[in-house]
């Protein structure tokens, strides 16, 4: 059995949520306080020992891959005006990983743009982390899915609870068996249930380790609503033939695909600077006062 040693991060979506933010700037390259959010993301694989590194991206996605790549005349600009701290920064992004990149030609969904990855990863297990789920959590919840997927080498994918009303926006696992430290045996995986056919609380969210296998499944199955191929039904098609662990989240996750959770993560990310938080919390209190909100 192989160790995981490549991370897939698909970032070929064209982001409608944020229009027109969105018109000619990636949604990934969205920031967060003051780092776009995909280098949170990168980060966090390289964090967990993940320094092969392929983004999937699409047209308009340029931006990803000159973040990632050396600007040598801003970085001349800023060693000549003596700006270190600044210059560590900028060049930090581009010392990170080992970044590859592919484009995902046709928009046909999460389970098409981990398709495109197959020659990259070859016959080895990998990470999928998806750009528009930030984890702030010193890579804890990846480290902990790459431990049981090396214990029991099968995949693993992450989970949250969520309340009723939410879970229709999610892949669904019912479980099958709970195991300790929140690892989770799943019985079956549903994309997107009502409310009252939902099998359980627990959503799948966006970080998974795949064995291999999962490239012969992601062939198999049939394109469903919108004509997108979806990550969820492949993972219900390797249930099938092998056991799938899910590992359960609690703490850390902002979905910066959506609205709210976007300036969630920049409040809260921001609180924890030292550089901001306390001159961020006085504005924020005086805000709430003036605003009559509490």
């Amino acid at each position: 059995m192989h160790a995981v040693r490549k991370a897939v991060i698909p970032a070929a979506g064209l982001g409608t949520r944020f229009l027109p933010a969105t018109k000619s700037s990636p949604k990934e390259m969205l920031p967060v306080v003051d780092k776009p959010a995909i280098q949170y993301v990168v980060e966090e694989a390289v964090q967990a020992g993940l320094t092969d590194i392929l983004i999937v991206t699409g047209r308009g996605k340029r931006a990803i891959e000159d973040h990632f790549d050396r600007s040598y005349e801003l970085e001349h600009f800023l060693e000549q005006a003596g700006k270190h701290e600044l210059l560590k920064d900028v060049q930090f992004s581009s010392d990170l990983a080992d970044i590859h990149y592919v484009r995902q030609r046709d928009p046909l969904g999460l389970g098409h743009a981990v398709s495109v990855a197959r020659h990259h990863v070859g016959e080895e297990p990998f990470a999928v982390l998806l750009a528009d789920d930030i984890m702030v959590d010193d890579a804890a919840l990846l480290r902990s899915m790459l431990e049981a997927h090396a214990r029991y080498g099968r995949s693993v994918v992450a989970l949250q609870e969520v309340t009723p009303e939410e879970i229709s926006s999610y892949g669904c696992a019912e479980p099958a068996a709970f195991h300790d430290e929140g690892l989770v045996e799943i019985r079956r995986i549903v994309e997107k249930p009502a409310v009252e056919e939902a099998p359980s609380n627990l959503a799948v969210i966006g970080r998974y380790v795949f064995s291999p296998e999962i490239f012969e499944a992601l062939d198999r199955i049939e394109p469903g609503k919108g004509g997108e191929l979806q990550l969820t039904d492949a993972i219900a098609l390797l249930l099938r033939e092998q056991t799938v662990y899910g590992r359960v989240c609690s703490h850390g996750r902002y979905d910066v695909g959506q609205k709210l959770d976007f300036l969630r993560a920049n409040v809260e990310l921001a609180l924890d600077r030292p550089d901001l938080g306390a001159e961020l919390a006085e504005y924020l209190r005086e805000l709430v006062r003036r605003r009559g909100l509490v």
